[in-house]
Order: C-alpha cells, then structure tokens, then sequence
C-alpha cells in the first residue's frame, strides 16, 4: 500500500471542495504518477486570508493506492505512515491498582489507555462532575460563593472543560491524529480531523469528557469525584495516598493536577518532591466586538459561511519579554477562573458555534525565574499575590478590574465601557480600575508595546475602547514535578508526574498526549490485572 500526502492545493473561497481534490490528481499526473491508481480525500484544510480580497482554501491531500508506488520527486509530495500506538506490556505483577489524580485531559486519556487495555485505574478529582461543576460556576457568577473545589479549575475535564477546546499544539507528535480520532469516537465533530486549527467548543467538551469517563468506568476503572488527595507517603515499595474518601495505596501513582493545585503542589513539596521552578507568562483579557475582529481578518468577507470567526495569532518578540496572545476564542467570553479565596483571575470560553458578541484573547508577557526568586513557593506566591491584587482592585466580591485600552495606554482609568461591553461573570460582577497598579512595571510596558504591534498586524487591536479584564495568571504551570527518562518522578520511581499540571504540557492535546506517553511507561513495566 501506498500512501502520498499532496501538500499546497490551493482553491477560491467559493469553489466546490472537490476541486482541491482535482488539482491534487493533476500534481500527482505532472509528476509522472497516474492518479487512476489513487483514491483521494482530504486531510487538512486551513485559511489563507493574507490578502482579504483572494481568501484561499490551502488544502493538503491525502492519496491512497493498493499498490507500491515510488514517492516522486516533487516537493508537493511526500509519504505518508501511519503510525499505529505501540502497546507493550511488561513482565512485573502489581497488586494495586493505578492511581490518577486529576481528571483533566492528561488523566482522562492516561485513565482510558489503561483501562483499555485491562488495568482498571482509578482516577480522583476535587471537583464535580461536568453538570455540577457548570451549576457550581453559575452560583459563583451569580452569587460571589466560590468553590475552593469544583469551579473553572478543577473537576472533569479539567481546566480545557470550560475553555474553547483548542485542539491545536505546537508538539509535532505522530500521536495527535491518534487523540483528534479519540476525539471524535466520543463525540467531538468530524471537521477536527481536517481542519488546521480544530476546536471542539466548552459545550461540545462537556459532552465528550462526560463519553471518555464513563467508557472508563464501563471498563472497569472508577471514577471518583469530589476526592481531594490530601497527604502522600512514599514507601520503598509503593505510595501511600490520603484522600478525603480514603487512603490508597500504589505503585503507580499519576500526578495530573493541572495548573491551579496550589495547595497540593506545596503538599508535595514538603514531601521532599523535586519541584522545580519554571518560566509562565501573565497578563490581561483583550474584548473586541466578534464583528470587528472579523472584518479585520476577512474584509468584505467577514461573515461567509465557510470562514467562521475570525482567529489570530499573535507575538512581539523585539523585546526581551516576549508578548503574544494566547487561548483566542472567537465569539466567546471571559470567565472567572479563580479557585482561591480573596483572588481574581480569568480565562477566555467559547461555544462550537462561536457565535457570541465579543472575541476575546489573552495576552501575556513572559516572567522568568529570576523574576520571583528562582523558587517554587515564590512562583505560587508571584501569582497569588497578583490575584489578591486583581481581588482588591475590583472592589471585593470576585468583581474583575477592567479598564478600557486608550485608558491603559495612557495611564488613565476613567472611562467605562459602551460600545464594547465586558462579558466577565455575564458582565455582572467588573469595576473600571487601572490595571497598571496591580501588574509589574515591566509586564505593563510590554503590554503597551505589545498592542501597538498588534495594531499594525489586525487594524483596529489598540482601538481605544477595547475592554481590558485582568489578571490572566494561569497559562501555564509556574513550577516542573521533574521527572526522569521513565517519565517517574526523581525522588520515587512509584510516582508519575503527568501533564500541564506536573510542567509537561501546554493545552488540550499536549496534555493528552502525555497521558498516553505515561499510560504506556506503565504498561510497559506491568502485565495487566
């Protein structure tokens, strides 16, 4: 069999898709191949909008034949393999079951490998499942109670629940084909395959994680929620782990904590873990009007139903600090993210349909190590303390600081939002505050230059009455559970460290695929039970 990908099929806005597929023949018959020996489908689709009035379909190709073809040489043409996940067990019996803390994608799709394939996991969450965590966040938005437990950070699904569900990653991994069809089997739409830049929607996530955790439990594995892991004891042949529902005791024990677990990540450290600190970035919540963003992208095609809305991508790299968007979401909305008392922080969410009035995007300033003190306490203490800021500035009662761009950029905070109307907490809960008095100096003036490069690159970025929403403080873990080739951690070989929580990953897939890369060391070293 031979498999070819045909890469740069380029066809108008308005063409018939199967047009792509008729230009990919003609390049397989220039370059001496007959293409009556192929069947053609399509693989990815992405946006060329560089200029707005020849927006272009790039297609790449996917031609497939029973028999064995030499590659041409062309550069539009390369081999394709596909390659299969490689299973291994191990020869070594274990008595204990494998225990995964966290529920997000790292532990959900380390917890369905292994129940697959005969390990029957257990997996623990603090939080709620999907339902009960959306009821949790709407009390929250409605009432200022807050959840220390089951909120935008923790529960199932992890933080990604309640986000755009951005499937895009910068890893170039054989496996993110494999998770983008995990995917789909559980109920995201089959567009993500093709498309290059697929999303899923927090309403359509609800329903895939709600999928994945119950096959877990159809095959045998349980699921746990509201199961907070309290203490850890680690043993010359095992880990003992202290829940609120019980003790455990493993010698396979997953850390996937995700990002925001705080209070578990000093836990461990006053366990002995190696935790190192790391480099993450901070920063503020940017509102446009969808409309707006849209037109910018687009021009006279802003709204034609094959684009959708309109997404950017965005970096100012001149600098020392990069600045750069991060987590766009087209026609969504800013949420509260916080999981700690007295703190403020926020996300950006958006439905599959992305049909919402404003988009919204963060955008960061990097902060290096040096920054707080090259310490892992202090990398939770730099956050905190911003959130507390964030807390105050908004006046209490988790009401988020927002100030409007012209505002920012000249150092004013005296006008309130009306074109453009903030989104954050159904817009119930904001107050008109100078961001610069809660971020550090030098996060502050990157901002500001980093607005006025994205000016140049999206007209109408910097546009003076943009809401800005702070403080974006949780893109990333600020600190690393180290671990070693065995993907174990250093300081027990019964401990594996998984995910964006644990410094491994950043998003959706990345974190997915570390889970499956942990699920495998496992079963490599264990027969199943």
């Amino acid at each position: 069999m031979t498999q070819l990908l045909i890469n740069n099929i380029k066809i108008f806005l308005d063409d018939e898709e199967s047009m792509a597929l008729e230009k990919a023949k003609k390049v397989l018959q220039k370059a001496g191949v007959n293409p009556s020996n192929f069947s053609f489908a399509i693989h990815k689709r992405s946006i060329d909008a560089r200029d707005k009035d020849n927006i272009l379909f790039v297609y790449t190709i996917l031609a497939k034949s029973e028999k064995v073809i030499s590659v041409p040489n062309s550069p539009q043409i390369k081999k394709f393999e596909n390659e299969d996940l490689m299973v291994e067990y191990g020869t070594q019996t274990t008595t204990s079951k494998p225990i995964i803390v966290g529920m997000g994608p790292a532990g959900m799709f380390c917890g369905l490998l292994l129940a697959e394939n005969g390990y029957n996991p257990i997996i623990i969450d603090r939080g709620d499942s999907v339902e009960d965590r959306a009821k949790a966040l709407q009390k929250f938005i409605d009432t200022g109670v807050l959840d220390l437990d089951s909120n935008i950070q923790f529960g199932a699904g992890g933080a990604g629940t309640f986000s755009d569900g951005k499937l895009t990653t910068r890893i170039n991994d054989s496996r993110c084909s494999y998770v983008l069809a995990r995917f789909v089997e559980f109920g995201a739409p089959e567009e993500i395959l093709i498309k290059a830049k697929p999303h899923i929607g927090t309403d359509i996530l609800a329903t895939v994680v709600n999928n994945i955790l119950s096959r877990i439990e159809e095959l045998g594995g349980t699921v746990i929620y509201r199961n907070k892991m309290n203490n850890i004891e680690l043993t010359e042949s095992s880990v003992r782990v202290f829940t609120s529902k019980g003790e455990y005791s493993t010698e396979n024990l997953v850390l996937a904590l995700g990002h925001s677990a705080r209070d578990t990540y000093k836990m461990l450290l006053q366990k002995g873990l190696f935790i190192e600190p790391k480099p993450f970035s901070i920063g503020v919540r940017v509102e446009h009007l969808k409309r707006d963003i849209d037109t910018a992208l687009y021009g006279k095609y802003a709204n034609h139903p094959k684009l959708g809305a309109g997404e950017y991508n965005l970096s100012d790299t001149k600098g020392e600090r990069g600045v750069y968007s991060f987590c766009m979401c087209p026609g969504g909305e800013v949420v509260p993210a916080t999981s700690q008392e007295l703190g403020v922080c926020v996300n950006g969410m958006s439905k599959f349909a992305r049909d919402s009035r404003n988009s919204n995007c963060a955008v960061n300033v990097s902060i290096f190590c040096s920054d707080y003190g090259n310490n892992p306490y202090k990398a939770i203490e730099f956050q905190e303390n911003l959130e507390k800021k964030a807390y105050i500035a908004g006046g209490g009662d988790y009401y988020a600081p927002i100030q409007l761009m012209g505002d920012f950029l000249n150092d004013v905070a005296i006008n309130t939002p009306n074109r453009i109307l903030p989104t954050y907490a159904d817009g119930k809960r904001t107050k008109v505050s100078n961001l610069s008095a809660i971020l550090p100096n030098y996060v502050t003036q990157r901002l500001k230059e980093g607005f006025q490069t994205f000016d140049n690159k999206i007209k109408g970025f910097a546009v003076s009455d943009a809401v800005l929403t702070g403080v974006e403080t949780r893109t990333s873990a600020p600190l690393r559970i180290t671990r070693n080739e065995a993907l174990t951690s250093l300081s027990s070989p019964y401990i594996y460290p998984c995910g964006e929580g644990a410094g491994y990953a950043g998003g959706i897939m990345s974190s997915a695929i570390d889970g499956i890369k942990v699920a495998l060391e496992i079963m490599k070293k264990y027969k199943p039970n």
